[in-house]
């Protein structure tokens, strides 16, 4: 016969709090990134589709996450997330004497403030390919090298080349 002693009102709010911030941590780390989505053309979409169908499962060394919209033309990876877009414009700085950084034969606009600091978030945009790309990257994974690489990659051998860097 086992004997059954009986849990305490105190030791119940310590397990119901604790599975409280637990299930906080858990929904914060698992949770879809909500992401701007671009309003494209159904070729714009497709193109984006088959470059998205070839993103790694990792970036930098952080996993996949979901995104909300899940039809907006985007990915993400870890926690603060580096976004990925497809079927973006230009940014409004991008101008004909615009710098470009080549990353595996891959043209990037990187603003000129966001090079010199290295501990601010950058957005960095395809120059000659269609449809763009946009990688919004936080701080803590700077430098981007690795990202770029990854993610060039990917441009590279999905998207459409219509100019060099220059």
């Amino acid at each position: 016969m086992t004997v059954r002693r009986p849990v305490s009102s105190r030791m119940r709010g310590v397990v119901a709090s604790a599975l409280a911030v637990l299930t906080l941590v858990l929904a914060g780390c698992s949770g879809a990134v909500e992401v701007d989505s671009p309003d494209v053309d159904a070729r714009t979409r497709a193109a984006c589709a088959r470059f998205l169908d070839q993103v790694p499962e990792k970036v930098g060394d952080q996993a996949r996450r979901k995104t909300e919209p899940a039809s907006a033309p985007a990915a993400a990876w870890g926690d603060p997330p580096i976004v990925v877009t497809c079927g973006v414009g230009m940014p409004d700085d991008f101008d004909a004497f615009s710098r470009c950084q080549e990353v595996n034969g891959v043209g990037w606009y990187i603003p000129e403030e966001a090079s010199t600091d290295q501990g601010s978030d950058v957005q960095m945009t395809t120059i000659g390919y269609r449809p763009t790309v946009r990688i919004d990257l936080p701080a803590e994974y700077r430098p981007p090298a690795d990202v770029l690489v990854e993610i060039s990659d990917v441009v590279k051998g999905t998207l459409v080349r219509t100019r060099r860097c220059f």
